[in-house]
Order: structure tokens, then sequence, then C-alpha cells
């Protein structure tokens, strides 16, 4: 009886093992690609490769959508060929996921080229990255940020900071080494908390000069040194918008690669309504203000080519989804709503 228990064991083990370890070999497959220079090496030679020009991705518009192309690596070479660049430039790719399949993926800005010959020859253009996340489909956006945001590293990091002398990259672009100092670089993001304050029946938005016209969003800022979230939440509430946080609750995070790579921590905080008149910082913010059920089911519908009105003045509209700005103030909706039901 023992040795059926076991084999029934094995077969159950055997199989949750198949049921969920595309994703662990698929880890593990990266790991591989970034600490074996031969094995990545062997990978561009048959890997995807993803186009960015001075940081911006190419895409193709097909009808009303915007592709983002994936290129085999003959067709990077062929095009590459044409420019007399192929061999300088396959060094300088980035490994930035793989498919399910293990097909590894790449990005490679060929910012020093002629951009225009490139366009042609692909029939596509090279696009601000800020309009391309909101255009493509939403599975590409997370690609496209990584991407652009491990290329730019690498362009701000080609000398030791220690010793001036120039550093490399590893053909996976995981790190960059100074052989005159020994020292390794990895890529790192920063902290940014973004939090929709409410007093319980409103929540508060705000805009920056910055912002396209009629733009509101959650209020946001970097984590200091040293301190944790809860502490950066509360210390950007009480400088932007002088309110006292009461409590807080964690949302999501995303990634989002500006203005270099940040991390956003999404939150919730909660401030006493009796204590809620805002004093803004003028310094970060052209204004702030509460909205009420209502200005949110409204702005969540407006698009901001519809905002403008006639004298010339703009009504509020939120991020788009692809935001996770767009997420916390879905959250809040969808929590008044259930307690005004």
């Amino acid at each position: 009886m023992a040795a059926v228990y076991q084999a029934l064991h094995r077969r159950v083990s055997s199989l949750a093992c198949r049921l969920h370890s595309t994703y662990v070999r698929k880890m593990r497959y990266l790991n591989q690609l970034k600490e074996d220079d031969s094995l990545c090496r062997q990978a561009q030679t048959s890997g995807t490769f993803y186009l960015f020009h001075n940081l911006s991705p190419f895409l193709q518009k097909v009808g009303k959508k915007y592709l983002v192309p994936q290129l085999s690596a003959a067709e990077t070479r062929q095009i590459l060929e044409k420019l007399q660049e192929a061999e300088q430039w396959m060094e300088k790719s980035v490994l930035i996921g793989c498919s399910d399949e293990h097909r590894p993926r790449f990005a490679l800005d060929l910012g020093a080229l002629d951009k225009s010959v490139i366009e042609a020859e692909l029939q596509g253009s090279f696009t601000d990255l800020r309009k391309a996340l909101f255009v493509v489909d939403r599975k590409d956006s997370p690609l496209l940020a990584s991407a652009q945001s491990l290329l730019r590293w690498h362009d701000s990091h080609q000398y030791c900071s220690k010793t001036g002398q120039p550093t490399e990259k590893n053909p996976a672009g995981s790190k960059r080494v100074c052989h005159a100092s020994g020292v390794t670089y990895y890529p790192q993001v920063s902290p940014v908390v973004i939090t929709l304050v409410s007093d319980g029946s409103h929540c508060l938005l705000a805009r920056q000069p910055s912002f396209p016209p009629g733009m509101f969003t959650a209020l946001s800022g970097f984590c200091d040194m040293g301190e944790n979230v809860e502490e950066a939440v509360r210390r950007e509430v009480a400088e932007e918008v002088g309110l006292e946080v009461e409590s807080l609750r964690y949302s999501a995070s995303q990634h989002w690669p500006f203005p270099s790579s940040s991390l956003m921590i999404a939150c919730h905080a909660l401030v006493g309504a009796q204590r809620a008149e805002i004093s803004l910082d003028t310094l970060e913010l052209e204004e702030a203000r509460w909205f009420g059920l209502e200005e949110i089911v409204e702005g969540l519908k407006r698009e901001p080519s519809s905002s403008k009105q006639d004298d010339g003045s703009f009504l509020p509209w939120f991020p788009p989804k692809q935001a996770i700005a767009h997420q916390l103030i879905r959250e809040w909706l969808q929590q008044q709503s259930a307690q005004t039901a």
C-alpha cells in the first residue's frame, strides 16, 4: 500500500511540476543567458529584435493599430549590413526577455544611424515612447518601457564613477564592468510612491505645469534615502498639499521609464475630512483639488481631445488605462460605488 501511495504521490508531483514549470524554466533560461556570455551570443543568432532610435521604439501602423514588429536576427542583420554596421551594432543589443518557447528577445538602439533609411526600409517610424506606450497593445507596453530603461542606463553608464575608465557591457546587457577597478555595475530602478488621497467621500487629484492641458492625476514623488513606503507617502502628501495622512494601504506597482527607470508604488491614503483644506506647494504643483464621485465618472469618460471648451478652458481628464494612476482612480470609484449602493 505504501508503494502505491508513493507512486501516486510521484505522479501527482510530476504533473504539478509540468503544470507550473513553464515560468520557472523561462526564468532560469533568462538567468543563464545573463550569466553565460557564450550562450547569450548564440541566442542572439536565433532571437528576435526590437529596434529603437535614440530611445524611441520602432512602430508600424496597420489600419488604426500600431504594431511593435519583432525582427528576426537574420532580418536585423540584413538591414544593418546595408548600412555596413552589422557586427558593431549586434554587439550593442540588450536582452529584455524571452517567449514561453524560449525564443530570446533583444532591444537594439540604432541612434547613430540614418533614421529615415531604416524607416523607409521597414515601412514604419520611430515614435516617442510617451506616445508609443498609449497606442500599442497593452502587452507590448511593459516590454518597450523596460527595453528603453535598460538602453538608457547603458548609454549613461559608459564610464566608471571610481576610475573614469570605460566600462564594458556583457552580451546580455545585465551589467557593466570596469576592468581597471574590478567594479561591476548593475541597472537600478528608483522607487516612486504614487498616492490617491481621499477624505472618505472625495479624492484629491493634482496637475503640474508640464502636464497636458486639463490632465489631473494622483500625487507622486521619489522616495528619499532611508525612507520606507509609508514614510514617503506621508511626507509627499504633507509637502505637496499640506495634508496629514491618517492611514494608507498598498494597491499595486508598475515599472515606469520616466524620467529614467522608476518603480511606481501605488497606494491609497486617507486624511481626516475635518482637516482636508488643501495648502498647495506651488513649486511642485499648478493645481490640486477634490473631486466627487460624479466628477470622477465623467472625467474617466472624457478624452483629451474632447476636454477643450469653447472659452479655451479645459475640462478635467485622467491618465489612460495603461497608467497605474488610472487603476487607483478606478479602485476609488469602485469603493465609493459600493458604499453608496
